[in-house]
């Protein structure tokens, strides 16, 4: 069963996808993604890979609950697909070559060009989750692409601050944090020609990253050749800092947020929202989690138990330790 359930007192649709319970967990010695399952070409690089459980479908079947009163149910239009980022089942991220990466940016653009062709899809969102700390249950390499038949509520949130901001100031709110921690400076990780990385002064975990375009982008598809090569080595530089804070593989949550497609009332996203990928890394030390609890959950009042400037301070230092000996087109 899969489908979409409303929740009236948040005004969001849950996906409801009990075919998930059956997903393989950590398997020890066989892997669909590897060369020679079956399951994936013998010979890829980068490869798109339709997921084998997924909680949105391009032929979903009608809700096996109608719901009722204040309730109501949909199918669970949409695609879920897998992207794996090497053939390797025990490279990383960080671990791959600013050329490899430069394919997988250009896959994650053609697929958010083809993807939003689909007019009941209205999201497009790029993530991987890394670790097991973040519930990771296949360790190949891979993250994954959901293309909503809706926009889900956080991105609204942002949207629509953004639309508030530019219709108060007529400047694009991201751009504006640009400029701040450009200035500030000491909440800054690291800059190339194209992107800046930076902990956000407001941010709820310790590490939590943002890469962010420095020209007004709404999209992935909308860079040119160049800005997809610099987002390449800025997304190896930043997951390899991350390796190198406490010398382990770092979990981490990493979510692309985008303007949305197809949907008329955010049709001029283009003019105030601005590309910009953000992470969700939960330790706040080699061996302690920054969980996500009550507060957090249950009222949506993070709190964040680093000082911001403290954790930057931390990261530059694991940065430049990273830069200095991984090479890869650093």
């Amino acid at each position: 069963m899969a489908e979409l359930r409303w929740n009236p007192l948040l005004r969001i649709w849950t996906m409801v996808a009990s075919n998930r319970q059956v997903r393989p967990h950590l398997p020890k010695d066989w892997c669909p993604f590897c060369p020679g399952s079956g399951k994936v070409p013998d010979d890829y690089d980068v490869h798109i890979y339709d997921n084998d459980f997924p909680v949105l479908s391009l032929e979903p079947a009608p809700p096996d609950v109608t719901g009722s009163g204040p309730y109501k149910a949909a199918e669970s239009y949409g695609k879920c697909e897998v992207v794996l980022y090497s053939p390797d089942h025990y490279s990383t991220l960080p671990a791959l070559s600013v050329e490899h990466i430069y394919k997988l940016v250009n896959l994650l653009a053609k697929r958010q060009a083809a993807l939003a062709q689909d007019p009941k899809i209205k999201y497009v969102f790029p993530f991987e989750n890394r670790g097991e700390e973040v519930g990771v249950t296949m360790p190949h390499p891979h993250g994954q692409i959901y293309a909503y038949p809706f926009v889900p509520q956080k991105l609204q949130v942002e949207l629509d601050s953004c639309r508030e901001h530019h219709q108060e100031t007529g400047r694009c709110l991201i751009c504006d944090m640009n400029r701040e921690e450009e200035s500030f400076g000491e909440r800054m990780i690291a800059e190339n020609e194209s992107f800046l990385a930076y902990l956000p002064f407001f941010t709820d975990y310790p590490f939590g990253v943002y890469i962010v375009s420095k020209k007004h982008r709404g999209s992935i598809a909308e860079f040119c050749d160049r800005e997809k090569a610099a987002l390449a080595v800025m997304l190896k530089q930043v997951t390899g800092a991350f390796d190198c804070l406490y010398d382990k593989p770092f979990p981490y949550m990493m979510c692309f947020h985008q303007t949305p497609v197809n949907s008329p009332e955010y049709s001029a996203a283009g003019e105030y929202y601005h590309f910009h990928i953000e992470f969700y890394p939960p330790l706040r030390e080699a061996n302690k989690i920054k969980w996500y609890a009550s507060s957090e959950m249950g009222a949506w009042a993070a709190c964040n138990p680093v000082a911001v400037e403290e954790s930057a301070k931390l990261l530059r230092q694991a940065y430049a330790r990273f830069a200095a000996g991984a090479g890869g087109g650093l």
